[in-house]
């Protein structure tokens, strides 16, 4: 277990859970007309994509822009949301 997670391989699998699930969100309000519309979630969801990302980057031991760019994507999408919510 140990392993798994020093890889980055758990990191890999929320992330693409994370994938899956805007998909499935997507998917449903589009053809079902069911669930949240995606301007009031997926900011939110990108944020979170990217700070993993930045983690998974920096296990991987890629460079420290790498994780600076992570993490600048993950504060834009954040201000995008807390902008939307703000309304």
């Amino acid at each position: 277990m140990n392993a798994f997670f020093a890889s980055g391989r758990a990191v890999d699998l929320v992330l693409a859970l994370m994938l899956a699930e805007a998909l499935l969100l997507l998917s449903l309000h589009r053809y079902a007309g069911r669930g949240p519309p995606p301007a009031d979630w997926l900011a939110n969801l990108v944020s979170g994509f990217c700070l993993l990302l930045g983690l998974r980057v920096t296990l991987a031991g890629a460079g420290w822009h790498w994780l600076a760019l992570a993490l600048i994507a993950a504060l834009a999408a954040h201000l995008t949301d807390l902008k939307q919510r703000w309304r």
